[in-house]
Parts: structure tokens; C-alpha cells; sequence
């Protein structure tokens, strides 16, 4: 067996290697991807850094194009590729926790389909876990195929989250490897509420960075428009940090101050001025403000307790409808938070229900 030296007292063998790929209506660019990825791969394994048991895991996030269809190739005519189908589209965190939970391998990474971040930069990421990290984040050296508008509010939001006491790495997305257990560790949690890239440092395993420049993106179009960027951020916001919740309570603060200014002022304009319109400033003024500001906070408390109700649901974060390329572990209980299917076929999982 080849191993590598990790430090003067622990030897690491030669790991081997799944790449998962989260897709969404990804025909447009999916066989230019698979192709990058396997000559990836087979570089990896003719320098000695990987060993030829490793595979890709593609996963159709209910695509409506013809994804699944060239999936269903590629993992019959490729034992390297493992396909992965959930029941219908259940977004990217979830998509990507479904291909995690299928890996049976040492080391795993994590990669957008359009490759705009390179499957070149697992190697150094290859690198690092060698040296004894078990958790190597993806980081972006600059932004400028971003727009403007993009760069300035992604470089600020990562600001605020640091400043709301979330930990995360500054300029990284999705794309990261992991060790085998730190992707076990991972599927342990049990939140519908998905924020991967906060999650994964929670962990507190060791870690390092590899930086690199994110390429254009080939074809098709971003799976990320406005909305699901804000959503992303704002349960990135609510999962990590109170922070909004005892703003609440500053603000009520603040608004009891401003109030009591307001009262002594109308008493005075009342008391030494004769120009006052009677019970204009004491009624307006007083509801239009704390009238906003408590619409403000209940909106804020909403959205935690929306969190709170989906989690105490406890319902499944996906159903698995197919699996095509892995057979079930042999000898060994499911992934965590995962069901054994009841039916197996040659190459094919049955439906499964994963817990959260």
C-alpha cells in the first residue's frame, strides 16, 4: 500500500478521492464537466496522490432539462461516475448534503458544475489534506469577473456576518474538501436550515486555505439570480447569530429614549409656545414611530420563529428517487440521518428517505 508521510509520528495512506457536483438544468455544460473532472482524476492518480478507486457523484437537483437522461449514460457507461437523483428540486445546500451522504471515500470535494472554480485547484487541495488538514477551503484570490453591484455585496455581507459573531471564511463559497470524518461529522447535524459554509467551520477540525482565481462561467446560467443569493444570506444571518433578535431589544431601547425626548419637547412647545396645533405631535408622531418600529421587530421575530417551526417539523431534507453507479455498503449501517433503501438492483439504489 502507497503511503505519505504526514508528520514525524502518523502516516496517511494515498486517499481516495470523491468529487461531488450538486446540478440544476446543467445539460448545457455537463459533458465538458465530466470530461475536465475524469482527466482531473486520472492525473491525480498517475501522480500517486489519489487511488483509482475514486469516483465522482454527480447529483440532479429535479433538473427539468435532459440532465438525469445524460446522467443515466454516464454512470452506465463509467464505473467511475455514481448518479444521484432526488425526488424533486430541493436547492443547492440540499442537493450538495445528498451527495455527501452517498460518499464512501477518504477525502471529499465539493464543486459547482459549471466549474467556475477549477477542478486544477484539487490538487493543491490534495496537498494540504496530506499534511494533516482535514478541511481545506476553496478561497477566491479577487472578484473581478463579478459586477459591481455583486462584489459590493458580497464582500459585505461576509463583513457583516463577521461583525454579527459568525464564523466564516472570508470569499468562500461551496467549494472545499473534506476528510471522512469531517464529512461524517458534518451529516450529523440535524437542521433543515442549511448554511454548509458556516456549518463546516463549526466543526473546528483542522484546517487550511487554498486560494485561486474563479474562472468565467462556460455556458448556461447562474443557478444563483438575486433572490436566492438573498435568501442564501439572510438564512445565514438567522442560523448563526441572535444578534438580529437582541438589536430588537436596543432598538426598543432606543425608540423609548427617542420617545420620551419627543414627550418632553411637545410638553415644552405646549407649555411656552402658543404656535402648537392641538394633539398633532402627541398622537402622530408617537404611533407612526413605535408603530414602525414594532412592525420592524415582529418581522424580525417572525423569521426566527418561521425557523423554529420548520425544524420541530423534523421532516426529511430530501427523498433519494434513484441512485445509478454505487452499490449499498457492505457490511455497514447507513450514513447518518439515512435509510437503507428496501429494494437493491444491480448498480441501482431504490427510493430512500433521509432524515434530518
Amino acid at each position: 500500500m502507497e503511503t505519505v508521510t504526514r508528520c514525524a509520528h502518523s502516516v496517511v495512506q494515498v486517499p481516495s478521492l470523491a468529487v461531488v457536483v450538486p446540478c440544476y438544468n446543467e445539460e448545457a455544460v455537463l459533458l465538458e464537466t465530466y470530461a475536465e473532472l475524469m482527466s482531473t482524476l486520472e492525473q491525480l492518480q498517475a501522480s500517486g496522490k489519489i487511488l483509482a478507486s475514486s469516483k465522482v457523484y454527480f447529483v440532479d437537483d429535479g433538473s427539468r432539462d435532459a440532465t438525469w437522461q445524460m446522467l443515466e449514460q454516464l454512470a452506465a457507461t463509467d464505473v467511475r461516475v455514481v448518479a444521484v437523483a432526488l425526488s424533486r428540486n430541493r436547492g443547492h445546500q440540499n442537493a450538495l448534503c445528498a451527495g455527501l451522504a452517498q460518499t464512501v471515500e477518504d477525502a471529499v470535494v465539493s464543486i459547482d458544475a459549471d466549474l467556475q472554480d477549477g477542478p486544477e485547484n484539487i490538487a493543491p487541495m490534495i496537498d494540504a489534506y496530506l499534511q494533516g488538514n482535514e478541511v481545506v477551503f476553496g478561497v477566491r484570490k479577487q472578484r473581478d469577473s463579478d459586477t459591481f453591484f455583486k462584489r459590493l455585496t458580497a464582500e459585505g455581507y461576509y463583513r457583516v456576518m463577521q461583525r454579527l459573531g459568525v464564523d466564516l471564511v472570508f470569499n468562500h463559497a461551496d467549494f472545499r474538501l473534506m476528510s471522512r470524518r469531517a464529512v461524517d461529522t458534518l451529516l450529523q447535524y440535524p437542521e433543515t436550515n442549511l448554511f454548509l459554509r458556516g456549518m463546516v467551520r463549526e466543526l473546528g477540525f483542522r484546517s487550511s486555505v487554498v486560494e485561486y482565481a474563479r474562472r468565467p462561467r462556460q455556458a448556461g446560467e447562474s443557478k444563483y439570480p438575486l433572490r436566492r443569493m438573498l435568501s442564501l444570506a439572510w438564512k445565514g444571518v438567522t442560523a448563526f447569530s441572535i444578534a438580529p433578535l437582541r438589536a430588537i431589544t436596543l432598538m426598543g431601547g432606543v425608540a423609548g429614549c427617542l420617545s420620551l425626548a419627543l414627550i418632553v419637547w411637545v410638553l415644552c412647545v405646549k407649555v411656552f409656545s402658543g404656535d402648537a396645533v392641538p394633539g398633532w405631535a402627541s398622537i402622530m408622531v408617537p404611533v407612526l414611530f413605535i408603530g414602525s418600529v414594532q412592525l420592524l421587530c415582529l418581522g424580525v421575530i417572525g423569521e426566527y420563529l418561521g425557523k423554529i417551526y420548520e425544524e420541530v417539523k423534523r421532516r426529511p431534507r430530501y427523498h433519494l428517487r434513484e441512485v445509478i453507479g454505487r452499490f449499498p455498503r457492505q457490511g455497514t449501517e447507513a450514513p447518518p440521518g439515512e435509510t437503507e433503501p428496501s429494494v437493491v438492483q444491480p448498480g441501482k439504489v431504490a427510493m430512500q428517505t433521509v432524515e434530518n
